[in-house]
């Protein structure tokens, strides 16, 4: 026994070997080489779809603000439909197109957006955009300092997304963590410039309840925590 277990681990081995020595070597010009781009423009799978989509266009036309980029606003829609979120709850709505994205997501998990920002005029915006989408039933836009509104919610959030002030991130974190489901997400955005805020970096990568990825930080940059269960 001893002897067919030992002929087994040499052959393993062997064959591992065999697998690294012989694969070709990647060049030192190959690893230095842009990684190719294999993105296409989303494509809608029905009307209600089309109709959001079409709207985050026209929204990105005539943007004035700050807003998340197509790349990030996917890949958070991915996230909020996987994970079946039925409460998100955002900290700097702009004007909305984040909350375009999120909404992709949440006409199939039958929930709701509750968006929190101070400023009237960027509110009004997303409003018209919101109701451009025919989405304005899943999403309610909260007016006032997020830091004051946002934590009078009391019911459990499947995803929180911070895209408000940097220098109030850790603050947020800290008031509404407690709030997040075991199993949900933190997603902040701005992870790569402008630079993050220092005390979020060091709150997210070291509490040994949340477990962070930072992603796409050729652009701005998301990071992505989750609550351990």
């Amino acid at each position: 026994m001893r002897m067919r277990t030992t002929r087994r681990a040499t052959a393993a081995v062997c064959l591992t070997g065999a697998l690294f020595f012989g694969a070709p070597a990647m060049s030192l010009a190959q690893r230095h080489e842009p990684a190719p781009n294999y993105q296409k423009p989303a494509v809608a799978k029905d009307d209600g779809e089309k109709r959001i989509l079409e709207a985050i266009v026209a929204a990105r036309e005539g943007e004035h603000y700050a807003n998340v980029s197509e790349a990030d606003g996917r890949l958070m829609r991915q996230l909020v439909e996987a994970v079946g979120a039925r409460r998100v709850v955002e900290l700097g709505t702009s004007t909305g197109e984040s909350g375009l994205w999120f909404s992709l997501a949440l006409r199939k998990t039958g929930g709701k957006l509750y968006t929190h920002d101070i400023d009237p005029g960027r509110l009004a915006v997303a409003r018209a955009n919101f109701k451009k989408a025919g989405v304005e039933d899943l999403i309610v836009v909260v007016e006032g300092d997020a830091h004051e509104t946002a934590v009078k919610n009391t019911e459990p959030i499947d995803v929180l997304f911070i895209d408000a002030e940097k220098d109030g991130y850790d603050r947020y974190l800290k008031e509404l963590l407690p709030l997040v489901r075991p199993g949900g997400l933190i997603l902040a955005h701005n992870m790569h410039y402008p630079p993050p805020n220092p005390r979020y970096l060091e709150a997210v990568t070291t509490n040994p309840d949340l477990d962070t990825s930072f992603v796409l930080m050729d652009g701005p940059g998301l990071g992505i925590t989750i609550k351990k269960r």
